[in-house]
């Protein structure tokens, strides 16, 4: 089912206001940072994506801590391929994720570049949940398109999405202000009220439960055959809409169809059937049946994931995958 942009995105989000501190010294890194990058927004998609693996690449050489997190993730997930496929498909997650950091630019600032470009399939079974009165909760996960999964869904369907506000106060202000074309409404994790409201108003919610939080925020389950801190507050996120119907869960997937030097990209949206007895009574087996969708999911193109991330840092036998 192929879907052409509309014109505009509305939403009821407030922007935040701006801050005249924004302007000490300690910010003016941030600035010279947008100053710089910005222009480039307005070059065409196929030199923004060659930018964007040349950065690839120097971050892949840059930054050693996340090159060797990265190379420990593959050697986790695959270890039936051998130490040069490995380096091979870390370098090529920090590509993607070059690539990915142009993409939300655009996301951001230029939406109408993707008009025409992309594809959704699974859409009907989530508007249909909410035609029945249900609020919807969408399980995605960290990948390297960032906000321009979110951009191409807020075509279809109006979402709101839960995020982790930045600890720079400039770069919180930059981004959120950024994404209020994409979201209805921008809730931090913190705000359960904010997040009850969305629920009882039967919105569509994107949440993303694949980062290692600890075991405070959930269990341990096996993400790719290797036993991974899950986060399972999704579930108790089934209480806090309307009780006599409950949230409807589905499994959110954005992707690049095409390789990151194609100048003319294509996008793939894939929404899951509704996810039936969920959540159930046992939650360390709800923790493994997310896992394992997302790990279908993830298979598509492994190199879409942001592997640079201690994914498997939490091992309650003392387990040291990373290092200090």
């Amino acid at each position: 089912m192929i879907f052409s942009p509309a014109s505009t995105h509305p939403t009821s989000q407030t922007r935040l206001p701006f801050s005249w501190r924004f302007l000490l010294p300690q910010y003016w890194g941030i600035w010279l940072l947008m100053a710089c990058v910005l222009p480039w927004v307005w070059l065409p998609l196929r030199v923004q994506f060659w930018l964007g693996r040349t950065l690839g690449v120097v971050l892949y050489h840059g930054i050693a801590r996340r090159r060797r997190d990265t190379l420990i993730n593959m050697a986790l997930i695959f270890p039936e391929k051998s130490a040069s496929e490995h380096a091979q498909l870390a370098k090529r997650v920090f590509i993607q994720a070059g690539v990915g950091v142009f993409e939300s630019l655009c996301a951001w600032f230029r939406p109408h570049v993707f008009d025409g470009c992309w594809d959704v399939t699974g859409v009907d079974a989530v508007l249909k949940a909410q035609h029945n009165g249900h609020a919807v909760i969408l399980l995605g996960a960290h990948y390297t398109l960032l906000d321009l999964g979110g951009l191409l869904m807020s075509h279809v369907l109006p979402i709101d999405v839960i995020y982790r506000p930045q600890n720079n106060a400039l770069l919180d202000w930059f981004i959120f202000n950024a994404r209020t074309h994409i979201y209805r409404r921008q809730i931090s994790h913190r705000d359960m009220r904010a997040l009850a409201q969305s629920l009882k108003d039967g919105h569509a919610v994107w949440y993303s439960p694949d980062q290692d939080f600890g075991l405070k925020q959930g269990v341990m389950a096996p993400f790719f055959g290797v036993p991974a801190a899950t986060i399972t507050a999704q579930r108790r996120l089934a209480r806090l809409g309307n009780k006599q119907k409950p949230p409807v869960f589905f499994m959110f997937h954005a992707y690049r169809t095409t390789a990151p030097n194609v100048p003319r990209p294509h996008y793939q949206l894939t929404l899951s059937p509704p996810l039936s007895d969920y959540p159930s009574q046992n939650e360390t087996a709800d923790a493994a049946r997310i896992n394992a969708l997302l790990e279908q999911l993830m298979l598509i193109d492994p190199t879409q994931y942001m592997w640079f991330h201690r994914r498997f840092k939490t091992q309650p036998d003392g387990t040291k995958y990373y290092a200090k």
